[in-house]
């Protein structure tokens, strides 16, 4: 049986083209792991492929949830590893693709995940709510430094502190040495940074052009703002100040511009942290027989 293969790197590096190719050649089906690709109608902002880029190849894990559902790693990770078995019985090879590289490593590696509870998490954010993410963030770096010095933003601080009530462990606890589940080959899309900054640029503008603000309005009145996770999403947290009235689209555009470039910098350092990655260019003119033999296909 042929290994899975996996298609990382940060946003706007041509991964979903090339697992595409893959498809083709392996005879492959695409799995998404790009957690704001899960939601329906978030299309335009988050480039998701349409039906005649896929090429007839299957995709799975897209148009999964509404906007004001909560993507979760855990029930990414139980959705993932069924899609990839169901592959797997049909004969063909599991091409995951995406830059959320905790996802990925959900999907992917030996890792457990702590539960929840409800009334715990809602004690908390009230607390975050009400103290401030400054006060949180305090006593987190108390139970949990490793934690702490990670984590910048008030919905990870809540979880990481539930983790610790709930279970007496840190968080990072919950991170061991990476081990895939199953043979496993991770190639890594990069290029100059001066040209991913143009790409990122340029697509911004392209999303505007196509009708990213209406997008951003019609998600609105099926409740983009009190979705936790989709409403914080990149290009649509910026275009809902638009319809508020408090940016322009030129200033909104160039808004998603700086947030998707701190954000392709925070996907290259999580996925270089890992040596298993293969690393391949976007400009190589022969980038489907580099990857192909990174596969051994």
């Amino acid at each position: 049986m042929r290994p899975i293969v996996a298609v990382v790197g940060p946003t706007g590096s041509g991964k979903s083209a090339l697992a595409i190719k893959l498809a083709q050649h392996l005879g492959g089906e695409v799995i998404n792991a790009d957690s704001m690709q899960f939601y329906r109608g978030m299309d335009i902002g988050t480039a998701k492929v349409t039906a005649a880029e896929m090429e007839g190849v299957p995709h799975h894990l897209l148009d999964i949830l509404n906007v004001t559902e909560d993507a979760t790693v855990a029930d990414f990770q139980t959705r993932a590893r069924a899609t990839i078995s169901e592959i797997q019985s049909r004969g063909n090879v599991p091409i995951l693709v995406g830059g959320s590289g905790l996802y990925v490593r959900a999907a992917l590696d030996v890792l457990e995940f702590p539960g929840t509870d409800a009334a715990l998490r809602e004690r908390l954010e009230q607390e975050l709510a009400s103290q401030g993410m400054e006060s949180l963030h305090a006593r987190l770096k108390l139970v949990d430094p490793a934690s702490a010095a990670r984590i910048s933003d008030g919905k990870r601080v809540v979880r990481a502190l539930e983790v610790f009530e709930l279970t007496g462990r840190t968080f990072t606890s919950f991170m061991p040495e990476r081990e895939f589940l199953q043979p496993t080959v991770q190639l890594g899309l990069n290029g100059p940074r001066e040209a991913l900054h143009e790409r990122l640029a340029l697509r911004v503008h392209s999303m505007v052009e196509r009708g990213l603000l209406a997008e951003v309005a019609a998600l609105d009145q099926q409740g983009l703002r009190t979705g936790r996770t989709a409403s914080r999403a990149l290009g649509y947290s910026q275009f809902l100040r638009v319809l508020e009235g408090e940016a322009s689209v030129a200033q909104a555009a160039e808004e998603t511009i700086v947030a998707t470039r701190q954000f392709a910098r925070r996907q290259l350092t999580w996925f270089r942290a890992d040596p298993r990655v293969h690393w391949l260019s976007w400009e190589d003119p022969q980038l489907l027989s580099s990857a192909l033999a990174e596969v051994g296909g």
